[in-house]
């Protein structure tokens, strides 16, 4: 199969990143080493999709090196880097993708990569499998199983699943310790400041952070914003998480008041509809408001330019939106994954774990796939202890660990 990316001359630069993320991917690194001595996804054919820059250019390739003949597209417009696709295509991995695709190419993109009829696949937010399930639905069959790195995309799955629809076993990596607990919270969190502060180039310290959603996403930047020094308001549905923010040391209120004072709004839910009309017409002028949820109708794009009486691009991957009574707002990276279309995503020690669980899941679902049925399901406890195992030795940390009589003691009746 023909890849189509941008350009094959970028691969020498695209080589760079790749390796330059290597070099503090440890854990990857050991499972690589491991799978190319054993080679256990021989004879699969995998489907990604799935951001593609540097990190998740070489989970591609240790899926590679593990046997499998790989396919690559990526599953956002905007994170999608040209020279790393090239390189993926020179280490022989078919890619479909380039930057700031059209709608219509990202489309044409996943049905490119569904022609390979795979066997196994790697989701992002959920459009794979929702493809699988419609209009590709004729492959489905095929499909042994899969993963899904994301909250949004396991929303979706369990959807499928509590209708009896879902056709094939899915890993909720999302759900899975060594992702979520790190990559959500310390990921999101850092990468979601580092897209908005070198798009705005602006002092986060002294602004109204409004923060939108207070799951571990949310819990990450509001923490990160707290310690640069803004003053943090959390909006949520969940009375629960509102409390919990609100022991956190954060100010919880309804998002039509968080409006009115909010200098930088950061949406974090996995919903849609989360900014709209009634927001913009109280915001203050100079406002600024950024996405960190997977799909773009989090902040209401149609609301914002129905409002406005122009729009324009101030600078790079920021649109000012200007209202009737002069006020000026400003959306970043078009209201996608602000930490991947204006960054370059998750420091590369945490998608180290993420990307970890990734791979194993894709080794569980070859070796058990004759056991699962079509449900979400998470990866047991001691894939993840081996994770945090193999991350703390690169660390150069070590536990303690429990004695025979400690553990009788903790297990006896």
């Amino acid at each position: 199969m023909e890849s189509m990316i941008r350009d094959i001359n970028l691969a020498p630069q695209g080589h760079d990143k790749i390796n330059w993320v290597k070099n503090f991917m440890p854990v990857l690194n050991s499972l690589n080493e491991e799978f190319l001595k054993t080679k256990p996804l021989a004879g699969k054919k995998m489907v990604v999709t799935m951001h593609l820059e540097a990190k998740t250019a070489y989970l591609g390739l240790v899926l590679k090196n593990a046997g499998a003949e790989v396919v690559v597209t990526g599953s956002n417009p905007l994170s999608t880097q040209d020279d790393v696709a090239a390189a993926l295509v020179e280490d022989g991995v078919t890619v479909y993708a380039w930057y700031n695709c059209t709608n219509e190419e990202y489309d044409m993109f996943l049905h490119k990569a569904l022609d390979s009829k795979p066997d196994m696949i790697i989701d992002d937010g959920g459009d794979l499998v929702s493809l699988l399930h419609g209009e590709r639905s004729d492959l489905a069959a095929n499909i042994l199983g899969g993963s899904e790195e994301t909250t949004t995309g396991v929303i979706r799955l369990k959807a499928l699943e509590a209708e009896g629809k879902l056709k094939f076993p899915m890993v909720a990596v999302n759900d899975a310790y060594c992702k979520y607990l790190f990559d959500n919270r310390y990921g999101t969190g850092q990468s979601t400041w580092d897209g908005i502060m070198r798009t705005t180039n602006l002092v986060v310290a002294g602004k109204n952070v409004v923060v939108a959603g207070y799951g571990w996403c949310g819990k990450g930047v509001a923490m990160r914003a707290k310690g640069m020094g803004a003053n943090v308001i959390v909006t949520e549905v969940d009375p629960i998480k509102a409390i919990e923010a609100v022991f956190d040391g954060f100010r919880v209120m309804s998002m039509q008041e968080a409006a009115k004072i909010g200098d930088v709004f950061v949406t974090l839910t996995g919903c849609k509809d989360i900014l709209t009309a009634n927001h913009f017409k109280v915001m203050k002028s100079g406002a600024m408001m950024a996405n960190a949820g997977h799909f773009d109708v989090e902040i209401n794009k149609i609301d914002l330019e129905k409002l406005s009486t122009s729009k324009r691009t101030v600078r790079k991957n920021i649109e000012e939106f200007a209202f009737e009574d002069g006020r000026k707002v400003y959306l970043l990276a078009e209201g996608r994954l602000v930490n991947l279309a204006a960054g370059d995503g998750h420091p590369t020690e945490i998608m180290d774990l993420s990307f970890a669980v990734q791979a194993l899941s894709a080794l569980h679902i070859a070796q058990n796939h004759v056991n699962m049925d079509g449900k979400v399901y998470i990866m047991p406890d001691e894939v993840n202890k081996r994770i945090a195992k193999i991350k703390l030795e690169a660390l150069d940390i070590a536990i303690d660990t429990l004695s025979k009589e400690q553990k009788t003691y903790l297990t006896q009746a």
